[in-house]
């Protein structure tokens, strides 16, 4: 692609999206330059604080496990108190817990916090993602998506950076730092984002109308299309958790250092920022089946000729292959996840679907180290190719005869919100807002 080209497709990529999407997305931007916990809490506790790796695995887990605990909790929430309540209370108890976690000494202190700090930071998933979906037009939203994800890589990539170098000086700054950073995030959507949720629908369990049925957790999991697509996000999400997993341990017992899978995985936060402008022009209106499907293919076997790599420079070839897949797929996924859930049960599906890779980060783990030592790194390998072909098959299956447009009804957002929902995308006049229903049951 031409230097030209490439302004060209920055700029459709930006056009035309309100701006209360873009103060989501530096809120976005904002907290992922602040990772400081997720990246470096192995390190701080075997080498600052001289705790062993099983203890060290042991709170990690722990860290997932929050992320479980919460993903489903948060999607009723959003639904419930609305997304900019939802979002503000995660950042602001993440802010607090991040800091909280910094100062613990006692070893069954700092593995509660740990468990806090996970369920807090995983609670603002679903809103975020419901957010934008009420926010962005449909036809806009893939792109919508794949430019969160990129500023979710981007952050992520200079944070990395930043945070190694505050490690060296003083692991407690570090965790400070990601508390000021979150609680700016909170700050910045108490000033800038209006409620978004959709007025006028059913909020839980025996609140719907004729024409609405009820929406709660009962639902989504009874939504056999939606709860295929969730199976199928955690087979994906298993394949690409080994790039943290399964390959610094292969190429560590293959004998290279920690610096060369450094250098290695960022070719993954490069190339996501790089060609994820382009990539997604690309495929913004392609058929969706078959991007998924291209990309689940492109994950297992990107990850599959692992078993293959001998020189550094072809395990790098391995992650440009993977790292396109991911490149397709989280955008692609996102919108279908959209597309599959009810307007007014947006943070009901949202949080299952993120429970699918909050699970994942739980079982990868387990998966890689069961695999390797006891069949040998090639069979795990092997493996991510046969998870691959699966959710391909899946995909294929699960999406013949999908119906156009979004499950649900056709609604306005609430007052003050930037724009209206699906009604104004289809030439309807806008439903005046009404005031926020009661909460009802889950």
């Amino acid at each position: 692609m031409s230097a030209a080209r490439f302004r060209q497709a920055a700029r459709e990529s930006v056009a035309g999206l309100p701006a209360a999407f873009w103060w989501l997305w530096t809120s976005t931007l904002v907290n992922r330059l602040g990772a400081f916990v997720a990246t470096f809490m192995t390190l701080y506790l075997t080498l600052d604080r001289g705790y062993s790796a099983s203890f060290a695995g042991l709170v990690v887990a722990l860290h997932g496990l929050g992320g479980v605990m919460s993903s489903l909790v948060a999607g009723v929430l959003t639904d419930r108190l609305g997304r900019r309540p939802t979002l503000l209370a995660a950042q602001a108890s993440t802010a607090f817990s991040v800091a909280l976690l910094g100062f613990m000494e006692h070893p069954a202190a700092i593995a509660a916090v740990a468990l806090l700090v996970g369920m807090t930071s995983n609670a603002s998933r679903p809103a975020v993602a419901a957010m934008m979906a009420d926010i962005v037009r449909p036809e806009d939203r893939v792109r919508a998506f794949a430019l969160n994800y990129w500023a979710i890589n981007l952050g992520f990539g200079v944070s990395a950076a930043a945070a190694g170098l505050i490690a060296e000086y003083s692991y407690l700054a570090g965790f400070l730092g990601e508390a000021v950073l979150t609680l700016a995030c909170a700050v910045l959507v108490f000033v800038k984002l209006p409620e978004s949720r959709p007025e006028g629908g059913p909020t839980g369990a025996g609140k719907g109308t004729g024409a609405e049925p009820a929406i709660g957790l009962g639902t989504v999991l009874r939504d056999g299309r939606f709860m295929g697509v969730v199976g199928l996000s955690f087979l994906i999400s298993l394949i690409f958790t080994q790039g943290s997993v399964g390959l610094p341990v292969a190429m560590g017992a293959a004998g290279f250092s920690p610096g060369d899978y450094g250098l290695v995985v960022a070719v993954n936060g490069f190339l996501i920022v790089l060609l994820q402008i382009p990539v997604t022009a690309f495929i913004e209106h392609r058929d969706p089946q078959k991007l998924l499907v291209i990309s689940a293919l492109l994950a297992g076997y990107g990850f599959a000729l692992t078993a293959f790599a001998g020189p550094l420079w072809a395990y790098a070839l391995t992650v440009c292959v993977w790292t396109l897949a991911e490149i397709v797929n989280s955008p692609t996924q996102m919108g279908l996840v959209v597309r599959l859930s009810p307007v007014h049960g947006r943070g009901r599906y949202q949080g299952v679907y993120n429970l699918s890779w909050a699970v994942a980060s739980l079982v990868a783990p387990l998966m890689a180290g069961f695999v390797i030592d006891r069949y040998g790194a090639d069979r795990l390998w092997a493996a991510t190719g046969v998870l691959g072909t699966v959710a391909a098959a899946g995909y294929w299956l699960l999406m013949r005869r999908l119906p156009e447009g979004d499950a649900g009804v056709t609604v306005t957002v609430a007052a003050g919100s930037p724009r209206t929902d699906e009604a104004e995308v289809a030439g309807e006049a806008p439903v005046e807002a009404k005031p926020a229903a009661a909460a009802g049951v889950a």
